[in-house]
């Protein structure tokens, strides 16, 4: 039976992909910061859906020892962090955990350890549209840093690149990034009115349940390794 393992569980996106993958009846194990201060809170609400909950520390001998036991044919990547929570973690001392520490190297380190693995899994990254390694975004473009590592690599992978992600269920504020999208879906609704149905569906914002199913469904084919999965192959 497939097992898939969530790198992210706890994120906005992570949980509501750990909800999809019971529902499609998936093993599913969410993994926990070890140092997170909702351990048993994260732990009670994905053993309630039938997920198991793993705290590997985040190196990647630690980290490939426990893929090899979990016989893992599916690794999902939503590692990501924000300026906020960045900012938050250098004012109260914490170890650092802007983009090149959370999006990059947490990234990196999750995908060396399934190099480790025998046979390998899937690789099924969380990218974001407009990510490339030459952008002055620095959230794009450790994206972009990321998804050359999936090319060069020899692991079946999935790029997946979906717009803004919202829903009135996420906890984080996020305002401007809310304000953008609203403003975004309203211009390209015209768009679509006018015949421009492509663009539409590739760049409006989608929610945290509607990706989560795309990603149960993009897993769930074989062909799509190896691709670059856009928003409007996702709903």
């Amino acid at each position: 039976m497939t097992v898939a393992f969530v790198g992210g569980a706890t994120g906005y996106t992570g949980r509501a992909l750990v909800a999809a993958l019971r529902t499609a009846g998936i093993n599913t194990v969410a993994h926990v910061r070890p140092d997170s201060p909702r351990v048993v809170a994260w732990q009670e609400r994905f053993e309630a859906l039938g997920a198991a909950v793993d705290m590997t520390p985040w190196t990647c001998p630690a980290m490939t020892e426990t893929l090899r036991r979990l016989q893992a044919d599916l690794v999902f990547s939503l590692l990501g962090t924000t300026r906020g929570r960045a900012r938050a973690a250098r004012v109260a001392g914490g170890p650092d955990a802007g983009y090149e520490a959370v999006d990059y190297r947490l990234t990196a380190t999750l995908y060396a350890a399934c190099v480790g693995v025998t046979p390998p899994p899937r690789f099924i990254y969380l990218s974001s549209l407009g990510a490339r390694e030459d952008t002055r975004n620095a959230y794009l473009r450790v994206r972009g840093r990321v998804e050359h590592i999936l090319r060069e690599g020899g692991l079946p992978f999935t790029i997946v690149r979906p717009s803004f992600i919202t829903g009135s269920d996420r906890a984080e504020a996020r305002p401007g990034e809310r304000i953008a999208a609203t403003l975004l879906d309203g211009v390209l609704a015209l768009a679509g009115a006018v015949g421009l149905s492509r663009l539409r569906d590739r760049h409006r914002s989608i929610t945290g349940a509607e990706l989560a199913a795309g990603l149960v469904r993009v897993a769930r084919d074989p062909t799509l390794a190896g691709c670059v999965v856009s928003a409007e192959q996702l709903r």
